[in-house]
């Protein structure tokens, strides 16, 4: 009789140890995860010392460097033979200002030989860190298009 309460007691007792080591594991995982997590993020603003701009200041202009092509959709026109391109350009310079944008638009066959080249020029101005939306009617949509392709080329430069 007394030997059957002892082994309930000692199996019980292993319970709460093994519970016990699980919460100890569960809440060290925690503060590892919580303290690598607030030592990753960067200081607030207020709270970091002043340090001085160490980005080197842009003096000559680079187009192709500069003016980012962030989103270009390629759709048809109403009648489906009308090329019509969605262009989203960023100036990416601080100091420069773009216009005359050059570009071009290549369409490829499936097996990547280009079935048409077009260029064309944008009459707009971009102001260093600008984004600017353009609609481009290009050229008749070639048959047999598998792919297409937007890139500035050029721009004239003017600073700011």
């Amino acid at each position: 009789m007394f030997e059957d309460e002892t082994k309930k007691d000692e199996t019980s007792a292993h319970i709460w140890i093994g519970v016990a080591i699980v919460a100890v594991i569960l809440g060290g995982g925690v503060y590892y995860y919580l303290s690598h997590l607030s030592a990753s993020q960067p200081a607030p603003a207020a709270e970091s010392a002043p340090v001085a701009s160490t980005k080197p200041v842009q003096t000559t202009a680079d187009a192709i460097k500069d003016l980012k092509v962030k989103r270009a959709v390629m759709d048809k026109d109403s009648t489906g033979t009308m090329a019509v391109w969605l262009v989203a350009i960023e100036n990416k310079s601080a100091v420069f200002s773009y216009s005359k944008i050059q570009y071009e638009t290549t369409y490829f066959a499936a097996d990547n030989h280009p079935l048409l080249v077009n260029k064309g020029a944008l009459a707009i101005t971009i102001a260093p860190g600008e984004s600017v939306n353009q609609e481009i009617r290009d050229a008749l949509y070639p048959t047999g298009t598998a792919r297409f392709m937007f890139k500035i080329t050029s721009a004239a430069s003017a600073k700011q």
